[in-house]
């Protein structure tokens, strides 16, 4: 780990929480369907391969033979193969794209234990900015001995005293900044978690549509008595609401603005 680099707040957790079980599933789909279409692309590759070897080396079309016709749909048939194996290979790695990048956003306000962790964060920037202050404090009054007290060993006192290329040495000023940006709107973040703690499930209705403000799932979801319109379809996904077979309505993360996007879906103009 880097100097000044705040360590993972899942490190140290133990058994998850439903939340994160969840993430586990959804990245071990991704890794099925990687492995699936890695399956599948290799043994179209193998079925081109083995119609390719039937064909003499060299062998060129007969123009104007009766295997004319016959030949020319069987290398298209191989080609077929060819370019069927690339598209599933493509697949395979966008799944195992997905499945590398689940749970890497961050600390979600999906997770039930999100405010614990998110306080943890809190805890390590707080202490990194104190670090970060000690460190120049020490350099400006020359005391070695001032870092090894604050952690550092000879190694990284050798490295943090170096000048950089603008001439500076220690903990650059962008650094507290940024940590001090990261800080904020961590102390944010748990206020706003924490003031939707208290919320309850509630519903209710815009029309003939049944509008849920799910605190248990983090989503506003709607309901409508039939399939909505292509008009109303269109909006709904450009306002971020997406269909949920498994709850048979369409949803997006809870929030004022998911509640003014959901008005502007349900107008329809004259």
């Amino acid at each position: 780990m880097a100097l000044g680099e705040p360590e993972s707040p899942r490190k140290g957790w133990g058994r998850m929480n439903t939340y994160e079980a969840k993430i586990e599933e959804k990245k071990e789909r991704y890794l099925e369907l990687a492995e699936k279409n890695k399956a599948e692309s290799d043994r179209r590759f193998e079925t081109s391969r083995k119609m390719a070897d039937a064909i003499p080396f060299g062998q060129p079309i007969l123009v104007g033979h009766h295997s004319e016709g016959r030949d020319r749909n069987y290398r298209a048939r191989i080609t077929g193969q060819f370019e069927k194996a690339i598209e599933c290979d493509e697949k395979a790695k966008y799944y195992e794209g997905k499945a590398a990048s689940v749970g890497t956003a961050g600390i979600s306000s999906d997770d039930p234990n999100g405010v614990v962790k998110l306080k943890e964060k809190l805890e390590k920037l707080e202490a990194m900015q104190e670090l970060y202050k000690g460190i120049n404090k020490a350099i400006k009054n020359g005391s070695d001995i001032e870092l090894k007290r604050l952690g550092l060993n000879d190694a990284q006192i050798v490295e943090i005293k170096k000048t950089d290329f603008c001439g500076r040495v220690g903990i650059p000023s962008y650094k507290l900044t940024n940590n001090n940006a990261v800080m904020r709107s961590t102390k944010k973040r748990i206020e706003e978690l924490e003031n939707k703690s208290g919320d309850v499930t509630s519903s209710w209705k815009i029309g003939d549509v049944e509008v849920i403000d799910n605190v248990e799932e983090n989503r506003l979801q709607v309901v409508f008595p039939a399939i909505p319109s292509e008009e109303i379809r269109g909006k709904l996904k450009v306002s971020g609401f997406r269909w949920c077979p498994t709850s048979g309505c369409w949803q997006r993360m809870r929030s004022n603005a998911a509640r003014y996007a959901l008005e502007y879906a349900l107008v329809i103009k004259a």
